[in-house]
Parts: C-alpha cells; sequence; structure tokens
C-alpha cells in the first residue's frame, strides 16, 4: 500500500495457520493447486517415472521399476512440502512520488517482512505493473530470518498520461530441486499518477489581470463575517474606531462602518476537449499540447495568487471547487493544484460537438481572466469563443491548428486558422496560434508581445 502501509498473507501451499483444512473438497483443491504448480523439470521427472515403472512392468525389471518410482516420487514430494510450508508474510509498497509529471521517473519501493516464528526459503517477488510502465520486475530473495525483513526496489516511467495500478504483489515458493513453484498474490494494489507536464511559466502582465489582482484589484465589503452594503448598528464586541460618526448622527444611534477587504483575482482555464477539434493522437500531439499547457497555466496562476477555475467544453469543472475556483497562494493551494493535475490526468476527447456548454457556464457572470485552449473552430464555434470574451475582464486564446501538427514541426498554418485567429482577435481576444513542437513557455510570450503589439502573427507558420 502507499505511504508504507503495510497488508499480510500466508505463503504457504493450503490454508493460513490456524484456519485448517476443515474438509475434503478444500484438501483436495489445494493439491489439484500443488500438483498444476510442478515445472517443466517436475513434469519431466514425473512422465520419465511414470513411462520407466511400465516398462519395468513389461520387461520384469525390478531394478528400473525402483528407478522409475524414484523419478515419479520426487517431483510428487516436492509439491506435498512445498504445499504444507507455511510462511508468514507481510508486504508493503510505497511510491515515491504517487504524482509524477509524464516523461519522469518514479520508483516504487518493496518490503517484505517475515512475521513468523521460522525463517523462510528462497522466495521470488513479483509486482504487476501496466506495460507502459516498463517491464515487470521480479526479485529473488535469499532466506529471510525470522523476524527479518528485505527491501528491494524498482523504476518506472511513462510517457502517457493516466493513473496506473500497480499490484497486486506476488510471491513465488519453490523448492531446492526446481520441481514445483507455487504462486501466492496479496489483495491490494496502489495507483500511480502520471500527470501532464508543467512547464515553469513568465511572469508577464495580461490583459485583465488588473481587474482583480495587484493595484487594481477591486475591494469588496465585510464587517464582522458578514457582508454589508450599508452601515450596521453597533454590536457589543466592535472595535470603535470603526465608528462610522456621520451615519451616527443622521440615524441617532451608534453605526459601524464598512470594512474594506481585497478581493481576490480570479482567472478561468478552459480546456477544449472536442474529439472533432483534434487530429492525431500520442504524447507528441495537439491534444497532449493542449493538456500540458492547461496544467501550467493553472498551476502558474495559482501561484501568483488567482481563484483558479478549471473549465472544459462540456461545462464541467474540478469536482471540490468552489463557484470562485481554488483560491491560490494560500496552504491550500498545493491540494488544490494537485486536484486538478489528477483531472487533466485523466482528461480525454469529449463527446460534445460545441462549446455552448462552456459558454453557458461563463455567460453568467464576470469571470475576470479567461484563458483558453482551443482545438478546430469551425466558423460556428469561433463566433461562440468570440462571445465569451464579452463576459471576461481579459482573454488570452491559444489557438491548435491540428492539421499542421500531424504533419509536423515547420507546417504551414491552414488558411482556415488564420481566418479563426481573426475572427477572435476581432473580437478582443489575445490570441496567438500554436505551432506544430512549440514551447508553453514561447506561445506564452507570445501573447504577451501580441498584447502590446510587439509582434505580428504569422499565418504561414512559426512566429515573426
Amino acid at each position: 500500500m502507499a505511504a508504507g502501509g503495510y497488508y499480510a498473507a500466508d505463503a504457504g501451499g493450503g490454508f493460513p495457520d490456524g484456519g485448517g483444512a476443515t474438509n475434503d473438497k478444500g484438501d483436495k483443491s489445494g493439491l489439484r493447486t500443488a500438483l498444476a504448480g510442478l515445472t517443466t523439470r517436475g513434469r519431466s521427472f514425473l512422465a520419465a517415472g511414470i513411462a520407466a515403472a511400465i516398462c519395468a512392468y513389461v520387461l520384469g525389471q525390478s531394478d528400473l521399476l525402483r528407478v522409475g518410482l524414484l523419478l515419479a516420487a520426487l517431483p510428487l514430494l516436492c509439491a506435498g512440502v512445498l504445499y504444507r510450508t507455511r510462511y508468514r508474510v507481510a508486504g508493503s509498497r510505497r511510491l515515491s512520488p504517487a504524482r509524477v509529471p509524464a516523461g519522469s521517473e518514479a520508483r516504487v519501493h518493496l518490503r517484505m517482512d517475515n512475521i513468523s516464528r521460522l525463517p523462510t526459503g528462497l522466495l521470488m517477488l513479483q509486482d504487476r505493473v501496466p506495460y507502459v510502465l516498463g517491464p515487470r520486475p521480479r526479485f529473488v530473495l535469499d532466506r529471510v530470518e525470522a523476524g527479518g525483513r528485505r527491501e528491494v526496489s524498482y523504476r518506472v516511467r511513462s510517457d502517457l498520461r493516466g493513473r496506473y495500478p500497480l499490484g497486486p504483489l506476488q510471491l513465488r515458493l519453490t523448492d531446492p530441486f526446481g520441481m514445483c513453484e507455487l504462486t501466492r498474490s496479496f489483495a491490494t494494489y496502489d495507483t500511480l499518477t502520471v500527470i501532464p507536464r508543467v512547464e515553469p511559466l513568465p511572469p508577464v502582465r495580461l490583459t485583465g489581470e488588473a481587474k482583480g489582482y495587484g493595484d487594481g484589484r477591486q475591494r469588496s465589503l465585510a464587517l464582522a463575517g458578514e457582508d454589508d452594503v450599508i452601515p450596521r448598528g453597533y454590536r457589543y464586541g466592535d472595535d470603535l474606531r470603526r465608528v462610522h460618526w456621520r451615519s451616527t448622527a443622521r440615524y441617532g444611534e451608534l453605526m459601524v462602518r464598512r470594512e474594506e477587504q481585497p478581493q481576490r483575482a480570479r482567472c478561468t482555464v478552459l480546456l477544449d476537449t472536442r474529439g472533432a477539434a483534434f487530429q492525431g493522437a500520442g504524447p507528441d500531439s495537439a491534444f497532449e499540447w493542449a493538456v500540458s499547457g492547461t496544467a501550467s497555466a493553472l498551476v502558474h496562476m495559482l501561484e501568483r495568487g488567482f481563484s483558479v477555475r478549471l473549465l472544459t467544453d462540456t461545462g464541467n469543472a474540478v469536482p471540490g471547487e468552489g463557484t470562485d475556483g481554488f483560491a491560490g497562494a494560500s496552504q491550500e493551494s498545493a491540494d488544490a493544484a494537485g486536484l486538478m493535475m489528477d483531472t487533466l490526468a485523466v482528461v480525454d476527447h469529449s463527446d460534445a460537438d460545441t462549446l455552448s456548454a462552456a459558454y453557458d457556464v461563463l455567460r453568467g457572470g464576470n469571470e475576470g481572466l479567461l484563458v483558453a485552449f482551443f482545438g478546430d473552430l469551425d466558423e460556428e464555434q469561433a463566433a461562440v469563443a468570440a462571445k465569451m470574451r464579452q463576459r471576461s475582464g481579459g482573454a488570452v486564446a491559444f489557438l491548435m491548428d491540428s492539421a499542421s501538427w500531424v504533419q509536423g514541426p515547420g507546417a504551414p498554418v491552414s488558411r482556415q486558422c488564420a481566418e479563426r485567429l481573426r475572427m477572435l482577435q476581432e473580437a478582443g481576444w489575445t490570441a496567438v496560434v500554436v505551432p506544430a513542437g512549440a514551447s508553453v513557455v514561447d506561445v506564452w510570450r507570445q501573447a504577451d508581445r501580441e498584447r502590446t503589439g510587439t509582434s505580428v502573427p504569422s499565418v504561414t507558420g512559426g512566429w515573426s
């Protein structure tokens, strides 16, 4: 289990110690399991012994009969001894770390404890891992003394996002002659979360940021934990320095003035997941770049103190976040980032054809800064995206041209993508096209240059 938890199992061939063989049916089932564990060597010895015994009977050779019985009895004896062996062992698994970016390695630590009073024999330890994480690790553990422990570790790596199960852990028991081999599995497993790559972004000042952050941030009103529009009457315990004397003279009773409290800047990061909006697949596809860019923007905004919300084209947000999103620059910001990274680790293409659901969520009020990662847009969806700009204090769009991504780096931007880019810019978006193989940091800086008017996007690929 993760974080060093334990799980115990009886590594013998039958029932756990104290369980006993309560009926013949269970005992016969265990014996069949033991016989099924005969290795190629064991089955060869058994077949050779039976053949020798038959030949001895036909030829009347008693010496050959004794040899045949010895050959047949050896694997059966090994299976019976292995079946009756009782090892009480406990195992633990620890992931370091349990959440890892795509393309990075994580180390899995395994520990086996012999919790019985008898030493174990030779143990072969095997952990089940998905194919994308690498080969299945196998270890040979020599004799483990009573109360002793053994620790081993292996590395896993994946270029693909996702949640991958590790386990259950398996123990293989074998006799000294290699005649029989039995496998026992623990019941529990752990999960390794492979999150998108996150690139640290430069602290550029984007349009709409001042609407809720820094020198231009708005302020809300609060008194004693309540949001009041007008001064209220004095209550026992209120600070006398907050007395509003003009209202006191007007109403003839002691009134307490309003207290200003900064309102946290808000940012919504929109990820277009429509299956029809992206072409290609794999870690170098346009969709994976959009997911990585979304993750980088979310972490960057949280670090800058924004209340961040993750939104998809289906109108779904991260479960557990508030109406204003997750608060950044607080003790909970790391947990918020982890929750959103877990969501992005498993995000996949949606069946939606439009961005209408996301627009319905955004049109509910002023969203502060809006950062969007769009796939291919037709004229209708570009018009929907253009209307999103009206509901935000500032809007930055990164427009993917999937066709050029399929062709590879250096491919020209399609005429349709250039036209959609123009529509977004005319609607007030700070919009840039993301060429194949571009760095998230480069296009982030490009968006800042577009905002300040220091560069002009090229419709033939790349940036000027």
